[in-house]
């Protein structure tokens, strides 16, 4: 009996003298929290998606907390929302935050473009440009396998006839889908830009044409047309300024294989300027 209680007592001791051990450890080697990050923290809409050039939420609001970066417009998903409740905590100036959304730079769905081989492979997207540059017969379009689609944290990509579709109104342009997208057909855009190239061909003419039929020729009707100016040549793709660009609908009609698109489906073009000037003098009645 004596030998029992003697061994409760020793493991009450021992027991004892590790928890005495634990606390002055974790007092001593404690890591000190700065008190503005848990305010900040709570700003953040816990979406870790690294479009902040962070790792993560914690990642920025430690820099924030700890004044090494004054930025509060870098949360994307968060938006002028986010934007100004950081600005309120840390006591700093919200910045203008635009919405900014995916765009799919590829209009080749299976209407347009064909398979040149039976793809049997992983259903992904990755795998399939090993493996040949993927089952398309363009090498530059969407792989449609829906690694974007796993990527999304708001399912706002769908895949549709081949190719990618994004829900303009789900997106909160992480970015997410860019960077999990092999042959670099989507990229996030500022929401206010309405017309865009939909091709990622760099080819040009006959080469564009044979393997799909909604790539850009590089043919340069689209910039010669643009009353703006807003459209240039990239290696035979058009690229749209959005500072320029009013949405005027005059490259889209002009183009001949129609890879100059709305990023909406349905949308109208805008007026033209002569119609806006007379407009002016109605609104002021």
């Amino acid at each position: 009996m004596n030998i029992i209680v003697l061994a409760i007592v020793s493991v009450a001791v021992i027991a004892l003298v590790c928890s005495v051990m634990l606390v002055i450890a974790s007092n001593v080697m404690a890591v000190k929290e700065d008190p503005l990050f848990p305010a900040v923290r709570e700003c953040l809409p816990g979406a870790n998606c690294g479009a902040c050039g962070y790792a993560g939420c914690d990642g920025y609001a430690k820099a924030l907390a700890a004044g090494t970066d004054k930025r509060t417009t870098l949360c994307v998903p968060g938006g002028a929302d986010c934007a100004q409740a950081l600005a309120g905590v840390l006591g700093l100036e919200a910045g203008a935050v635009e919405k900014r959304v995916a765009i799919v730079f590829c209009g080749g769905d299976c209407t347009r473009t064909e398979a040149r081989m039976d793809y049997q492979g992983a259903h992904s997207c990755a795998a399939a440009k090993l493996l040949f540059g993927g089952a398309g017969a363009c090498a530059f379009g969407c792989l449609g396998n829906g690694d974007c689609v796993a990527a999304c944290p708001e399912n706002a990509i769908t895949i549709d006839k081949g190719v990618a579709v994004v829900n303009r109104d789900l997106c909160i342009g992480c970015g997410l889908c860019e960077r999990s997208c092999p042959n670099h057909v989507i990229g996030v855009r500022p929401m206010s830009q309405k017309v865009f190239d939909r091709c990622s061909n760099p080819n040009r003419g006959k080469a564009v044409m044979d393997v799909c039929k909604a790539g850009c020729i590089g043919c340069t009707k689209c910039s010669k047309v643009c009353p703006e100016g807003a459209i240039t040549m990239d290696h035979s793709l058009a690229q749209v300024n959005p500072t320029k660009c009013t949405a005027c609908g005059t490259c889209v009609a002009s183009c001949p294989t129609h890879c100059m698109s709305f990023a909406e489906p349905g949308m109208a073009p805008a007026p033209a300027k002569a119609e806006r000037a007379e407009e002016k003098p109605a609104a002021a009645q």
